[in-house]
This record gives C-alpha cells, sequence and structure tokens, in this order.
C-alpha cells in the first residue's frame, strides 16, 4: 500500500521553514527549554512558550498547539515524548507523533516540518527514533488516518540525517 506522504531529510536549522507547522520536542511543563526547543523560541520569541505553558502541565504521549508568533509558519506543535523520568517508552513517543499528526489534520495543515522527536536528552537513539515515526506513519496510513502531505525532517547532524534518510527510504520501498 502507497504511503501517501513526501519526506524529505535536510540538515539545519527548522526555524526558518516555510511549512504550515512545525513540530518541535517538548517536556511536560511545555517549557521550550530542551535545545531544539530554544532554537526556535529564539526565532518564534517568548510569546509562543508562554502560550505552550499556559496550556501545561500535559503527560507525555500528548501534544499541544501554538501560534508561530515569529516563524514563517504559522504553526508550532509541541510534542511530549519524554517525560521527566526519562523513560524510553516507545508507546508514548509513538503517542505524541500521533498526537501532532492529529493536531495538523485538524487545523488542515498539509506541509509540515520537525526535528526529531524522542532524541531530547538521549532518551532514543537517532535509528529509534525514526523506526518509531515510520511506524506511526505506517500504522496511520493502514488505518485511513490523516497524514500531512509532506514532511520534512530537520537534523542536526550527518547520524541523524543517515538515520531519518534511512527510515524514509524504508518507508517508500515498503509502500511500492
Amino acid at each position: 500500500m502507497a504511503v501517501p506522504i513526501e519526506i524529505d531529510v535536510w540538515q539545519g536549522g527548522v526555524a526558518e521553514l516555510e511549512v504550515d507547522a512545525i513540530i518541535v520536542p517538548a517536556n511536560e511543563s511545555l517549557f521550550m527549554t530542551g535545545p531544539l526547543a530554544r532554537a526556535v523560541k529564539r526565532t518564534a520569541g517568548d510569546a509562543v512558550e508562554l502560550e505552550a505553558v499556559r496550556q501545561g502541565p500535559v503527560e507525555p504521549g500528548s501534544a499541544v498547539v501554538t501560534g508561530g508568533g515569529n516563524l514563517a509558519a504559522p504553526y508550532l506543535i509541541h510534542a511530549v515524548a519524554v517525560g521527566h523520568e526519562l523513560r524510553d517508552d516507545p508507546a508514548s513517543l509513538m503517542a505524541a507523533l500521533g498526537a501532532a499528526f492529529d493536531i495538523a489534520s485538524r487545523l488542515s495543515l498539509g506541509r509540515l516540518a520537525m526535528t526529531p522527536i524522542g532524541l531530547e536528552r538521549g532518551v532514543f537513539g537517532a535509528d529509534e527514533a525514526a523506526a518509531h515515526l515510520v511506524e506511526v506513519i505506517e500504522d496511520r496510513s493502514r488505518r485511513g488516518q490523516p497524514l500531512p502531505s509532506s514532511l520534512v525532517i530537520a537534523v542536526a547532524n550527518p547520524q541523524e540525517a543517515t538515520a531519518f534518510r534511512s527510515a524514509a527510504e524504508a518507508l517508500r520501498a515498503t509502500s511500492r
């Protein structure tokens, strides 16, 4: 079965991408303290963090949406995959990704960008996080659940790029 999503892996910052929404990793309190969230907040502005925090705290496996502030993207989706206890819980990671995709669907957002979710504070490795992302995409496709039309995964280094490119290629190969 063909998976109806175009996935691109790009090594660089996510904040300047012109998409409908950016998905970033978040903690349960929704303060943008992780390195990737901080980098996005520098461009988006403090108001985005305040808007997120007003919706928290939330449980791992969930996501919330805020405006994009000064970003080119009008929305920012904060995905809470890893809790304060730093457990590598694949179910929470996949639920957070699913929640982020549900928000995007509810708002009719087809072009998404994201940083790798699950890598924050070293809880999941890049290969494992990429595999879980593909699993969520395949499962949603199989169930007929909405997926974005395109997804740009903005990675920080060559190792992450290799992991996510390999996972995207495997997804393309199985969906032909």
